[in-house]
């Protein structure tokens, strides 16, 4: 996985036409944007040793597409509002995986057949909200309909037979309930519609279940290289026999690390997380839902490694400094913000960075990936 696959040329006449600027290094080649973000991450992270720069292609990579609907029930689109909050259709976005630019068009059909009224930002008025599709490696799909209320739901269930038979690769359809006007992209009630509720997703050496509110990386090459490399890590501490996966969302990095003679603990706030995680958890591998930093206050010894992956916020004085007291020999760090990360590093001086990698999670944007291996 290391180093530059064969380079894909991305042509965005969204992008060319001023409709959407969310690639926003669109312009500039993609071994500068990997140079710069490298030494972003080098300027932010004490690392002795930096391994090569981990990027997969430059298109086709997203595994999911969250797109929000406008238009009307006749021609619904699926992508952006724009600033007039008129809809702005990208299902041929070039970042999206063919199976889900393929599964988008059906989707759009679902819309005007099933009489799903686009929500109105503007007047207020309106039903459907948002499209959230994923795709597996193995090409199963999970659909996500975010919606005002519950009131479309008897249509929708009448006509998902149809849904399910023009897309066979369809596995898991659930509603999303978010009532509020606001730019919030989901709410909290999720209703499924299919008898399977879970989409797995099998990686090189991972198998994961991703329920409908759970997150996952969107890009499944990258995502695939971040376990390999934590996993690599942490074979080579072969005295860390009880392990710690604190923010730990659907069980990656615990799954990853599994090895003979080993427990590990996750921890995740996300009570549908962890009922994914736990669907795949191995022997030895246990997971419990609550706050990282209580939780972790909370056990009377610290273990051998602790593996961590917060939000981009990072995470923040009270952990850090519980991790800077513990005695913990070894931390795994995976941050999506490294100027968050510097922030936590700076608290935890008896940890030092022993090796770190850049992972290009986000191509043709300034956000990445950066996994560092701490030791005391």
């Amino acid at each position: 996985m290391d180093g530059l696959p064969v380079r894909l040329i991305v042509d965005c006449h969204h992008f060319d036409a001023d409709r959407c600027r969310s690639c926003t290094l669109l312009e500039i080649p993609r071994a500068r944007q990997l140079h710069d973000k490298q030494a972003h991450a080098r300027a932010l992270v004490p690392a002795p040793t930096w391994l090569p720069t981990i990027a997969g292609p430059d298109a086709e990579f997203r595994n999911k597409a969250k797109m929000v609907v406008g238009g009307t029930v006749e021609t619904p689109t699926l992508g952006i509002l724009d600033s007039s909050h008129v809809g702005v259709d990208l299902r041929d976005c070039a970042l999206h995986t063919p199976g889900l630019s393929a599964a988008l068009r059906v989707v759009a059909a679902f819309i005007t057949r099933a009489a799903l009224t686009p929500y109105d930002v503007t007047q207020r008025r309106g039903e459907l909200k948002h499209v959230l599709l994923t795709e597996s490696p193995e090409h199963e799909l999970m659909l996500r309909l975010v919606v005002r209320s519950r009131a479309d739901e008897t249509r929708i269930r009448k006509h998902l037979p149809w849904l399910l038979a023009e897309l066979p690769t369809l596995r898991v359809v659930s509603l999303n309930v978010q009532p509020a006007h606001a730019a919030v992209l989901e709410g909290d009630r999720e209703i499924v519609l299919t008898e399977a509720a879970a989409l797995p997703m099998r990686l090189d050496e991972v198998s994961l279940s991703l329920r409908p509110q759970s997150f996952f990386q969107t890009n499944t090459f990258v995502a695939d290289a971040l376990y390999a490399q934590a996993r690599e890590w942490a074979a080579g501490l072969s005295a860390a026999r009880n392990v710690w996966d604190l923010y730990c969302g659907v069980g990656g990095f615990a799954l990853a690390c599994t090895s003979p003679g080993r427990t590990i603990t996750g921890v995740e706030l996300s009570t549908e997380a962890v009922a994914a995680a736990s669907a795949t958890a191995p022997p030895g591998v246990t997971f419990v839902a609550g706050d990282a930093t209580t939780w972790a206050r909370e056990q009377p010894a610290a273990p051998d490694l602790v593996i961590v992956n917060p939000p981009r916020r990072g995470m923040g004085a009270d952990l850090a400094d519980w991790l800077e007291s513990s005695g913990v020999a070894h931390v795994i760090y995976s941050s999506c913000n490294a100027e968050s990360l510097a922030l936590d590093l700076a608290r935890m001086p008896g940890l030092r960075p022993v090796e770190a990698r850049v992972l290009d999670m986000f191509p043709h944007t300034t956000h990445y990936e950066v996994l560092v291996l701490l030791s005391r």
